[in-house]
């Protein structure tokens, strides 16, 4: 065996498992998925193939509905986590020593240490009728009684925020490590103010950081499901909850298969219009990270 066969060789053994894990566990069960979606039930075990489960979604107001209300609010979290996580990355990658930067960047790696249904259930014990809040505002005499704090929309966007704005300050610290300090001083030195160098300087350099965190944390938020149903309530109306009714509440697995598959291409349009409006691509973003 020569020397190029070697090679390629060892690079086919080392992506191997990768490989393995992205057909087993994506793309065949994602295949497994499509097939149910397109298979229309006539009758008992009597079935057709076709786009009649997608007609039915389309002709219920309240399905479609929930999706766009998923979408709208996950991007209302990922624009707060960007709003929160950029001046955590920017102070870790570039203001804070070499020696507290581990520390710093450890100390937002805590919250994940803790399960989501622990977080959640953190939050409950916060918001709910009997919880800190609501005491310590009745001990201020800001409210006559208990306030409930839970099952509205602020309170998902916050306890999601809460979950994934880690996801957005991981690819931003990655980014502006690699910008040379000397790119903002000669910005200031050739007479920019701050607001200057940074909107000219630090996020043009750093919008391939922004632009994977906002896809992460879009992707994740839109496919949540424990923090909108705990925080939410019964009327959390999101989208997710519906799948997972049409799975194992009514044993649908046709509707939840298409609902399943709706979710995962509205989201990748709503990233592919976020890379367009933004000047990024996919493979360059990933590339960077």
């Amino acid at each position: 065996m020569n020397t190029a066969e070697t090679r390629r060789l060892s690079l086919f053994l080392l992506f191997a498992p990768f490989l393995m894990w992205i057909g087993l566990l994506i793309v065949l069960p994602q295949l497994g998925i499509l097939g149910v979606s397109l298979r229309e039930k006539l009758g008992p075990q009597n079935y057709a193939i076709g786009f009649g489960n997608y007609a039915d979604f389309l002709q219920e107001p309240i399905y479609w509905n929930t999706l766009l209300r998923t979408a709208v609010m996950s991007i209302i979290v990922t624009a707060l986590a960007l709003l929160m996580g950029f001046p955590i990355a920017y102070y870790i990658a570039k203001v804070a020593s070499r020696r507290s930067r581990a520390g710093l960047f450890l100390l937002c790696l805590v919250p994940l240490w803790v399960s989501d249904l622990v977080r959640a259930f953190g939050w409950i014990i916060l918001l709910r009728e009997t919880g800190i809040v609501s005491v310590a505002l009745q001990a201020a005499g800001m409210t006559d009684g208990p306030v409930e704090l839970l099952y509205n929309d602020v309170t998902i966007v916050m306890g999601l925020v809460y979950t994934v704005v880690l996801f957005m300050i991981v690819p931003l610290v990655s980014t502006l490590d690699g910008m040379d300090d000397s790119l903002i001083e000669a910005g200031l030195n050739l007479g920019g103010n701050r607001f200057t160098v940074f909107r000219r300087i630090v996020v043009p350099y750093a919008m391939p950081g922004i632009v994977a965190g906002c896809i992460i944390v879009f992707m994740l938020a839109a496919g949540s499901y424990l923090t909108p149903v705990l925080l939410g309530g019964k009327n959390s109306m999101w989208f997710t909850e519906q799948i997972y009714n049409q799975f194992i509440t009514r044993y649908n697995w046709e509707a939840g298969a298409t609902f399943g598959m709706l979710l995962l291409a509205f989201t990748s349009v709503v990233v592919w219009i976020g890379l367009k409006a933004t000047g990024q691509s996919l493979g360059s973003t990933v590339a960077r990270h």
